[in-house]
């Protein structure tokens, strides 16, 4: 990649970044076009290029940018300090609605990558996500109480169902071509943050 692209001012490379997101998140990958992102962007085609070898550099940009914004959004908002697990979840859902406010397809995108079926783009992200998500799960389970939960629960297991569920879910969304609101997403992970700690908590008797 050309270290051109972050010398541009940061609204430009913001709506290159929001544009590829955007259109990548609507299909598959080869049926993408390159000429329609560099339109959405107001950019040229041929200055696109001249920013991104080609079009697989700019989609692994993408997702490696989905997971440093990810990242950075959920260390400021806290949710990865020590404390109680659907708390930290619940700042993680604040986290990400501010993720989708700034950059509105990149929940789709990202989902949309993970299911990427295309063989040079297959292998390396199904490499990145495990260790993101390994990053993740050590972070969310280190210093939780197991007395807190029910007995004999095993907490690695129920923090991966409960994530692959939420995962599924944009899935979902994002298949039948729902839009990804905001504030749907809060109202429905608040009913699923509600089931999951009525499910995996220890009853006080």
């Amino acid at each position: 990649m050309n270290g051109k692209f972050f010398a541009l001012p940061e609204e430009k490379r913001q709506r290159i970044i929001n544009a590829g997101f955007r259109v990548f998140s609507s299909g598959a990958y080869k049926k993408c076009p390159v000429a329609e992102i560099a339109a959405e962007a107001g950019i040229s085609k041929s200055l696109l290029f001249h920013y991104f070898r080609d079009k697989l550099e700019l989609y692994m940009f993408l997702w490696d940018e989905a997971a440093r914004l990810t990242m950075e959004y959920l260390n400021r908002y806290g949710c990865y300090e020590p404390g109680d697990l659907f708390e930290m979840m619940e700042r993680g859902m604040r986290a990400k609605l501010e993720i989708m406010r700034n950059y509105p397809a990149m929940a789709a995108f990202s989902i949309r990558a993970f299911y990427e079926k295309e063989p040079n783009l297959q292998a390396e992200i199904q490499e990145s996500y495990k260790k993101y998500f390994g990053m993740k799960a050590e972070k969310a389970l280190a210093g939780l109480d197991p007395e807190k939960f029910i007995p004999g629960l095993d907490l690695g297991r129920m923090y991966r169902e409960m994530y692959l569920a939420s995962v599924g879910y944009l899935w979902e969304s994002v298949q039948w071509g729902k839009n990804v609101e905001p504030e749907r997403l809060e109202a429905d992970f608040k009913q699923m943050l509600d089931f999951w700690k009525s499910v995996y908590l220890r009853r006080e008797e």
